[in-house]
């Protein structure tokens, strides 16, 4: 399988950590040059210096709050003065705050209405014509199964979520004549850094936090997936560099679950 993206030129956001951060390796570690943004300064750098000594493509990291408009200009100012135009676009940023739809303020929907949506609009519209013109380039949205099965605690991510779908979908319909395949892949339950958050939290609620509890309530958590487990960041990672590499050059508007089987839906 020819998954190689020597002289390809990646942005990914919010990559500091997870999903994010798996996509990083995995697009730098099969040759292309990689550049990542991410909020806390520390873990930038550190990937940074990790991937410096892996080898590979090069990788580029930013600190930069893509919620916020102006950031995000001088983020794509910065990268593309030091990388030029990218031809892979990983639109990976978001949030899922868990909280009372009765209490939610209006302020809070905005903010991550900004985040989950505005910064993949914000970087797809910067990057597309580049990729038009080239007529060729990969825009994958790090989606959710949320925006399918929206839970009561998440209202606001699943709303988000579901308008990122909906826009990833008409774009793509309207841009794979010029070469850009534009496309989304929906991770299930992943153990990220926010579920063994979770998992620590009710461990602990328990009366007890070692490590058997909390694979406890994993495994618990874990009784509905057909293939028994929570996935892994790497996991999704792969999805990405699938759909960024030729080997995926028919899919254009396609929604990849990546669940372990979690998802009823037939279509």
């Amino acid at each position: 399988m020819d998954l190689d993206l020597t002289g390809h030129r990646a942005v990914v956001t919010g990559a500091s950590v997870g999903i994010g951060a798996e996509t990083v390796r995995a697009l730098a570690e099969h040759g292309a040059d990689v550049a990542f943004c991410a909020r806390t300064p520390e873990a930038v750098d550190a990937l940074v210096a990790e991937m410096a000594a892996a080898g590979g493509g090069k990788v580029y990291g930013y600190v930069a709050d893509l919620a916020d408009a102006d950031a995000t200009e001088r983020f794509c100012d910065a990268l593309e003065a030091e990388l030029g135009a990218p031809d892979l676009l990983v639109n990976n940023v978001g949030a899922s705050p868990s909280r009372n739809f009765l209490y939610m303020t209006d302020d809070e929907w905005h903010d991550l209405f900004e985040l989950n949506v505005m910064a993949a609009v914000r970087l797809t519209r910067r990057f597309l014509p580049a990729m038009r013109k080239a007529h060729w380039g990969r825009v994958v949205m790090i989606n959710t199964v949320a925006a399918k099965y929206p839970g009561a605690a998440l209202v606001d991510y699943a709303a988000t979520k579901a308008g990122l779908a909906a826009a990833t979908k008409a774009l793509a319909r309207k841009y794979a004549a010029d070469g850009v395949l534009i496309n989304s892949v929906m991770p299930g339950r992943v153990r990220t850094a926010m579920w063994e958050r979770t998992a620590l939290e009710i461990a602990e609620s328990r009366g007890s936090t070692d490590q058997d509890a909390i694979e406890a309530v994993f495994t618990e958590r874990s009784t509905d997936i057909p293939i028994g487990r929570y996935g892994t960041s790497r996991e999704i990672a792969n999805a990405v560099l699938f759909l960024c590499s030729d080997l995926a050059s028919y899919f254009a508007g396609a929604t990849i679950d990546v669940d372990g089987g979690l998802g009823s839906h037939v279509y």
